[in-house]
């Protein structure tokens, strides 16, 4: 790696720095090694690219911290002084690029208020674990904001892995990233292609319960659900749920009782997500 001097944008530090730094102004508008930045709220880089977009430090740091391959980072002055130390320690093998605030706006084609992109690969064929506990199922859930908040409650609360329905929305669309506060870059996720083929294998070839998340007031009530030893929890999107076929396959259904107002008769998907993965938390450290 080359010894960068004093940069020509405004950087606290006056030293040297031991990463592959490019300080770029105007000039990045129209530099090619940024075009995976450009444009960044029609949804470039779906599955099919084989690539993520990472944003905000918080995730960032996350992204650094796992296995992924990193293949760049779009920073602003201040990103730079607050990540120097982490990617000086060892995992700086990729350009770091370091432009004004405005410029990276225009680039990705809205205000990065939090100053800090990066574009890594996607994890490589994950798979549930033989030993899975609990597994969060979600079935067309197509909320991007709702499957990362989804993906951040099932690592808050010790799952071991998500399953997700062929429709369910991209878990590496840059906002369901950012939304899951970076856990989706650990959390095993699998998307399924046989459907519903690979839910019934969680029954059949991993001995996991299915539980069916419902409205339903003929439903078991959370509060008295024993959640079995092993079990996949399913939730679908909101106003629809789960469809016929796939309650029809569930082993039981449990609801969280509403109570009686005209103004609500449900909780948001993420928010009962959360609930039921507390109690049935709370219920397996329990029975130990």
């Amino acid at each position: 790696m080359a010894r960068f001097p004093q940069p020509r944008l405004p950087y606290t530090r006056p030293t040297t720095v031991l990463i592959d730094l490019h300080f770029l102004t105007e000039s990045a508008l129209d530099d090619a090694r940024l075009d995976d930045y450009r444009d960044l709220q029609d949804r470039r880089l779906g599955d099919d690219s084989g690539r993520f977009v990472a944003e905000s430090e918080l995730v960032v740091r996350k992204l650094l911290a796992t296995e992924l391959r990193v293949s760049s980072l779009l920073l602003t002055s201040p990103r730079l002084t607050s990540l120097e130390p982490l990617l000086t320690a060892g995992k700086g093998d990729f350009p770091v690029f370091v432009v004004p605030q405005a410029v990276m706006d225009r680039i990705a084609g809205f205000h990065v208020h939090r100053g800090c992109l990066a574009i890594a690969e996607r994890p490589q064929a994950p798979i549930i674990p033989a030993n899975a506990r609990t597994v969060l199922v979600l079935v067309d859930l197509v909320d991007v904001d709702n499957l990362g908040a989804m993906a951040r409650n099932a690592a808050a609360f010790g799952a071991d892995a998500m399953l997700l329905s062929p429709r369910c929305a991209d878990p590496f669309y840059r906002k369901a990233v950012r939304t899951s506060a970076g856990a989706v870059l650990s959390l095993p996720i699998v998307r399924a292609k046989r459907w519903p083929g690979e839910l019934l294998a969680l029954r059949e070839q991993l001995g996991l319960s299915l539980v069916g998340a419902v409205l339903d007031a003929r439903a078991n009530p959370l509060a008295s659900f024993v959640p079995p030893a092993r079990l996949a929890v399913l939730f679908g999107a909101e106003g629809p749920g789960l469809d016929a076929e796939t309650l029809r396959v569930c082993d039981t259904l449990v609801t969280i009782p509403m109570a009686k107002s005209p103004a609500v008769d449900s909780l948001n998907v993420a928010t009962a997500g959360a609930v039921f993965l507390y109690h049935i938390t709370q219920r397996h450290e329990r029975a130990g």
